[in-house]
């Protein structure tokens, strides 16, 4: 069954009948070209969703017509993403196939051995870069809850996080320990609270972040025999964890 177009409008109208219009309106007519009677979804990326059906179409506005209003509980345990800077475009990368595969926070993550660096009116347009890409592959998903990209966070905050975390991981392409054999072995699970995955950079996790990690309460683990790159670690290791956690029976 083909699902509905998603379309973000914050907050949701109270009326049955409401226009879409702006930037999300002009999309949906213009470049999906919806017409009268086509289905659609308004969301505002926090759980709220609108199903509707176009009563009129214009150049650059919609109206539309509520079927059903849909609440979409919060999905327990959040899986967050602490995302190293990458360079080139693998950062962006991550960020949309993160998003795509369900994550519910992504931070970026200022590593030693991030070759980029997020500085001033650079780091600003990145930041704002990363929000945007999230918010357009949630969409491409028809998700509902879309996922928060947190502020730059140091080496410090990240080990906050984890000391914090129902469940604090590290990926290490020298780690023993396999992702997938968590489910198994680890009590309670699926685990209570967050659970926070670290994902490092090109140049790998610094001994001295390795460290500081684990001493906050983090485990070490390995996806398998291959070497992920940054880009994609993540979502491989996301995925194992949605699946194992029951996330992804619905």
């Amino acid at each position: 069954m083909t699902t509905a177009p998603v379309f973000q409008l914050a907050p949701l109208p109270a009326a049955d009948v409401f226009t879409l219009g702006g930037p999300e309106g002009r999309h949906a007519a213009t470049v999906r070209r919806l017409r009268a009677g086509e289905r659609l979804d308004v969301t505002d990326g926090a759980g709220e969703v609108l199903r509707c059906e176009v009563a009129a179409a214009r150049r650059d506005e919609l109206d539309c017509q509520v079927l059903e209003r849909v609440s979409v509980p919060a999905p327990a345990p959040r899986v967050v993403v602490v995302q190293a800077l990458a360079k080139g475009d693998r950062g962006d990368l991550a960020v949309e196939m993160l998003t795509e595969v369900g994550v519910d926070e992504i931070v970026p993550w200022a590593a030693s051995r991030s070759v980029v660096r997020w500085e001033g009116e650079r780091g600003a347009r990145s930041a704002a870069r990363w929000a945007a890409t999230a918010t357009e592959a949630a969409k491409q998903a028809r998700r509902a809850r879309w996922p928060g990209v947190a502020p730059l966070a140091s080496t410090a905050a990240v080990g906050d996080r984890l000391a914090a975390a129902g469940l604090a991981l590290v990926l290490h392409e020298d780690a023993t320990r396999p992702l997938a054999g968590l489910a198994g072995r680890h009590a309670p699970w699926p685990p209570a609270g967050d659970i926070v995955l670290v994902v490092g950079p090109e140049g790998g996790i610094a001994e001295s972040e390795l460290a500081a990690f684990e001493k906050a309460g983090a485990a070490v683990v390995r996806l398998g025999p291959t070497v992920l790159r940054t880009s994609t670690a993540g979502v491989a290791a996301a995925a194992v964890l949605l699946a194992a956690t029951g996330r992804w029976d619905g």
